[in-house]
This record gives structure tokens, C-alpha cells and sequence, in this order.
């Protein structure tokens, strides 16, 4: 039965209604008037290219832009759309290896599941399936179709830790990891332990190893290592090398072998998707984030490329982007990715919806004074207010996450600056202010 509401009953209702809209637009009013302000009066961020977006998270709803239907550079807030990409495309448990026994023979391919050993989650399962098996090992090598490097990457920073090369089965984040024990070096893997030399002519100004351009040489100073020293060294990759670690780790032999992977095979699974995004999104890990897309490609594809990952995703998880944005890579070392502030708000506003639990999704953002690439942004808390992820590179530094206000709203924001030529540290503390500000009043 259809209940009728009186036509005059339906007027009080909206009368009765109409201060709480009046009151919401004044506050609406007055926060776009006082962050105008901000811009207006911020010397900082009139000298260089400023977007922000400021919106509902009930609904996503933007209630201020400035620029935010502009195009920037977003550094690793590209991992946002990285994060939100594997949390709708991949298992609770990820898939480390797939696998066939043939007669005496057990053949596996990787996944690009970057978990296999990796500083923090020191996953191990497939490690431990294959040194269980009384078969002979082959590594069916062959499924990356990408190169070494994302897009648009800078070729001399082949020696730093943030840009791990990329491959079907990484070991270890694809990095070396040197430490100081008693005075002298130590590394692993040991495989490695042949390739380190000391050179009396090589004089860093502050004790570093630096790898050969071009081989898998490493080069330390010859001196006192320091204590406390650490350091960790991309490795050259290939899959030689590869069956060669796995043959060192298991102490027994793998082998390479040509084989396309069938329909049929088997999979492993080691680590949970959530861990692995944690541990993607705390530090701003760049090596978890490319091995992501191959995660994501091995689930409806044979290759492992990360542009055929995003390809799918533009056109499935992350179709109703307002601004259609140009994506190379999963972890933002790119120039060549171009998003809007208000693209960025769109992926903050899925990811909520699709995680649903807030207190998980907080647990794996950085968060403002406690955790992750916020912890020295804000003032240490026992309840931080911003929850988000950061984005960094030269005349580079994005902010974009949730703001908890202490009338007890939350809202979603993107906070966009390229092309500034000073500290990266001054545009924070100003960014760092408006969010405080917002945290106060609203």
C-alpha cells in the first residue's frame, strides 16, 4: 500500500529544513572564502603551479577546486590509482608462482609478486613449496614483456634504492642490502659476496657503494665503514641471474627453461593483499608498486606488462575518471604521468568505498605526525587528522588523502604543486597550514 504524505505536511517538513541549508551553505561560503584567502595571500604558492580540491567524502562531491581541473605531475600520489587498481583487481592472498609437474619435472612461471623475500614482508611460501619438491626445477622465464625501467624513468639513478629494476620474479626487492657488522661490510644475497671490490681512487665524500653502470660490479671506497652504515643497491637483473639466486637460496639446482604458460597450471600463494598494499603505501615503496601491475596483469592475461594493467583499468575499475589522465607507471618515478586534482579525488573517493572499513584504510595510509611519509609532515599525535599519501620529486610535492575535522567531518582533498624551484620542505609547511586550518574550523 502506498503511504500518501500530505502536501502540507511535505511544506513544514522542507520549512523545518531550511535553516540546516542555509547554515550549510554559510559555512560552505565561509570555508571557500578563507581558503581564497590563502592562496591569495601565500607568496609561496602564487610563484609556482598550485592545484587543490577539497570534497564530501559522503558523496565526492567537490566543494572547492582551485586548478582542479588541471594537469599535474603527481609523483607517487600515482600510487593511490596503483592501490586502488590491485584492491578491486587482485585476491585477499596474492598468487606468488604458478606451476605443472610434468613426469619428474615441476615448471614455474612468476607472477611479478614482489613479496618473494622482500625487506619488510619476507614472504618465503613459494621458496619453501620449492624446496620441498623432490621434482627437478625449471623457471619458465618469459612472461615480462616490459622493460627493466617504467617510462620515462631517470637512467642515473640506477643506483639508488628507489628504482629497483622490474621483472616476472623478483627476489629480494631486486636490491643488494649492505650493512656494517664489526667494521667491515656484510651482504646480501651472498651471491653477491664476489661482485664487491674496494677501490683506493674511488673517494665519495661520504661512505657509499656505487655500482657499475653497466654489470653487476660493486665498487666501496677503501676505508673504515662507518657504523650504522646501510645501504641498498639495485641489482642488474635477468633471468640467468634469477635461476641463479633461486639455485643459491635452495641449495639445490634450477634451470632455465622456454615454455609458454598453459591454462592449466597451478598457483602458489604466499602474502596478503593487504600487507603488501601497507607496505606500499607506509614508506612509498616504488618496487612493490611497478610489481603490483604485473599482479594485476597476470589476472587476465597470459603477459605481465604494468601498461596493459593500467590500460585495463582506465577502461574498467577507473572508468568514470572526470579528466581522462595520462598513467605510465604504478609508482609515480615518472614525469611523463599527468592527473587532475580532482582525478585524484575521484580514486580517494572509490578507494573508501571499496575498502569500506575506514579504520583498515587508515592502517594502510601514511598518517599525519605517526606513521609513513607523514609522520615529520605534522606535529606528533596520538590521533592524527591526515591520512593520505605524499608525492616528491624535484619542484615536486603533492599531499592528498582525508582530513578529520574536530566537528567530526572527514573530508577528501588533493593538494597539487609542480614547477617551484625552492625547498620542497617550505611548500609542505604551507600545505601542512591550510590542512591545520581546515582541521580547526570545520
Amino acid at each position: 500500500m502506498k503511504l500518501l504524505v500530505p502536501v502540507s505536511f511535505q511544506r513544514w517538513f522542507l520549512f523545518l529544513l531550511l535553516p540546516f541549508f542555509f547554515q550549510a551553505c554559510a559555512v560552505q561560503r565561509q570555508m571557500n572564502k578563507k581558503i581564497d584567502h590563502f592562496f591569495a595571500h601565500s607568496e609561496l604558492m602564487r610563484g609556482h603551479l598550485t592545484g587543490f580540491a577539497l570534497a564530501s567524502s559522503e558523496d565526492g562531491r567537490i566543494l572547492y577546486g582551485k586548478n582542479a581541473d588541471q594537469y599535474f605531475v603527481p609523483a607517487s600520489n600515482t600510487k593511490l590509482f596503483t592501490f586502488y587498481t590491485a584492491w578491486k583487481m587482485l585476491p585477499d592472498s596474492l598468487p606468488a608462482m604458478k606451476y605443472i609437474i610434468s613426469g619428474d619435472s615441476l615448471i614455474f612461471w612468476g607472477t611479478g609478486d614482489p613479496s618473494l623475500l622482500q625487506g619488510k614482508l619476507k614472504a618465503r611460501g613459494a621458496l619453501d613449496f620449492l624446496k620441498s619438491s623432490n621434482k627437478t626445477l625449471y623457471f619458465a622465464a618469459g612472461r615480462y614483456t616490459g622493460s627493466v625501467y617504467g617510462e620515462g624513468w631517470s637512467w642515473d639513478d640506477y643506483n639508488d634504492y628507489y628504482q629497483a629494476e622490474i621483472t616476472e620474479l623478483p627476489v629480494s626487492d631486486n636490491m643488494i642490502s649492505l650493512q656494517a657488522v664489526s667494521g667491515k661490510l656484510e651482504l646480501s644475497p651472498g651471491l653477491f659476496r664476489t661482485d664487491l671490490f674496494t677501490d683506493s681512487t674511488f673517494k665519495p665524500a661520504e661512505f657509499i657503494v656505487r655500482r657499475d653502470w653497466k654489470a653487476n660490479r660493486f665498487q666501496a671506497p677503501r676505508q673504515q665503514v662507518p657504523a650504522g652504515y646501510q645501504q641498498q643497491i639495485p641489482y642488474q637483473t635477468s633471468s640467468s641471474l634469477t635461476v641463479n639466486l633461486l639455485s643459491d637460496m635452495l641449495q639445490k639446482p634450477v634451470s632455465l627453461v622456454i615454455k609458454k604458460l598453459p591454462d592449466q597450471a597451478a598457483v602458489i600463494f604466499q602474502s596478503r593483499k593487504e600487507d603488501v598494499l601497507r607496505e606500499m603505501m607506509l614508506p612509498s615503496d616504488n618496487f612493490i608498486a611497478e610489481h603490483l601491475l604485473l599482479l594485476c596483469a597476470d589476472s587476465f592475461q597470459a603477459e605481465l606488462n604494468g601498461k596493459d594493467a593500467i590500460a585495463h583499468a582506465l577502461s574498467h575499475e577507473l572508468a568514470g575518471l572526470p579528466d581522462k589522465p595520462k598513467w605510465v607507471d604504478g609508482s609515480g618515478l615518472s614525469r611523463m604521468n599527468l592527473f587532475t586534482p580532482r582525478d585524484v579525488i575521484k580514486v580517494l573517493h572509490l578507494i573508501d568505498s571499496a575498502v569500506a572499513d575506514r579504520d583498515k584504510l587508515y592502517s594502510m595510509l601514511p598518517s599525519g605526525g605517526k606513521t609513513g611519509t607523514l609522520k615529520n609532515a605534522y606535529p606528533a599525535t596520538d590521533e592524527p587528522f591526515v591520512y593520505g599519501k605524499t608525492g616528491t620529486l624535484s619542484g615536486v610535492y603533492n599531499q592528498s588523502g582525508f582530513v578529520k575535522t574536530k566537528t567530526g567531518k572527514t573530508y577528501l582533498f588533493s593538494f597539487m604543486n609542480n614547477n617551484f624551484t625552492g625547498s620542497a620542505v617550505e611548500v609542505r609547511k604551507e600545505l601542512v597550514r591550510l590542512m591545520s586550518y581546515i582541521h580547526d574550523h570545520y
